[in-house]
Parts: C-alpha cells; sequence; structure tokens
C-alpha cells in the first residue's frame, strides 16, 4: 500500500463492494514477481491513479497470521509525498479524491485501513501483528508498535 501526499490532503479511493474491501482506501495490491516491494507499490499507484511516485517512506509492516493453516499475509506500508501524471479519468479500483488528511478516517472506510491511516503521517515506522482465525473470523491476539 503507498499513500500519496500533496500537502495537507490524501489521494483515496472508494472501492464499490463488487471490488471487497468497500470503501475508502490507499492504492495497493500485490508484488509480481521478481519486482521489489517498492517496485511493486509504485506500480500500483501508476496503474490504479495514474500517478508515478517517487522517493517512497517506508512507513511499517501490517501482518496476519492463522497458525491453524499456516498462513501469513503481510502488508508494506508506504508514503509518497513527490509525484507527476494526471489521475485516471476511469480508475480500474474506485473513484479517486484528494482528502484533507484531518477529515479522512470520518470517511466510510475498513477498521484495518482507518486504525493504520494516522500512523503513515507521524514520525518513525509502526508494526501491526494479527493472530487471525479465518474460520471463526475471530483475532485472537493483535499489538501495535511504534518503531
Amino acid at each position: 500500500m503507498c499513500l500519496v501526499q500533496d500537502g495537507d490532503k490524501v489521494l483515496l479511493l472508494n472501492r464499490p463492494s463488487k471490488r471487497g474491501f468497500p470503501g475508502y482506501i490507499g492504492p495497493g495490491g500485490k508484488v509480481d514477481f521478481p519486482e521489489s516491494l517498492t517496485e511493486g507499490a509504485i506500480r500500483e499507484v501508476r496503474e490504479e491513479t495514474g500517478l508515478t511516485v517517487s522517493n517512497l517512506i517506508y512507513k511499517g509492516l501490517d501482518e496476519f497470521v492463522d497458525p491453524s493453516t499456516n498462513y501469513r499475509y503481510m502488508v508494506f506500508n508506504y508514503l509518497a509525498t513527490s509525484f507527476e501524471g494526471e489521475l485516471l479519468e476511469n480508475p480500474p479500483e474506485g473513484e479517486l479524491r484528494w482528502v484533507p488528511i484531518h477529515e479522512a478516517t470520518l470517511l466510510p472506510m475498513q477498521d484495518w485501513f482507518k486504525r493504520r491511516f494516522p500512523l503513515f503521517f507521524e514520525e518513525g515506522t509502526f508494526e501491526i501483528y494479527e493472530i487471525y482465525d479465518r474460520e471463526s473470523k475471530v483475532t485472537l491476539k493483535e499489538s501495535m508498535k511504534k518503531l
């Protein structure tokens, strides 16, 4: 995931329910082999927004594990304040909107993204770790650390 910041605003996608994770969210997606994590973040932002970001700042890791199935899902989080290009007229993931940072969490968004959102704009990095039982859909343990 890579949030794009322009002064006191951030670019968010309003994802429709049919795309999964409905509500406002940052651009992002999977890394294509053999690209690096930052190359994947740059590509995903370009594909989803039309903007080419540079000078990415690593902000932190969000990790979900399910021990019963040996499942691990990691989200590497970046912030970009340098970009060029024009926003796509018909973005594939949902409507694009520049939102004042201080108003963003008032918008409908996934709880996991709302929890993580302020950490992008604070000093340092973060680590979020969640042990989750996907079968029962219950969080067994959760920790959030500022590093």
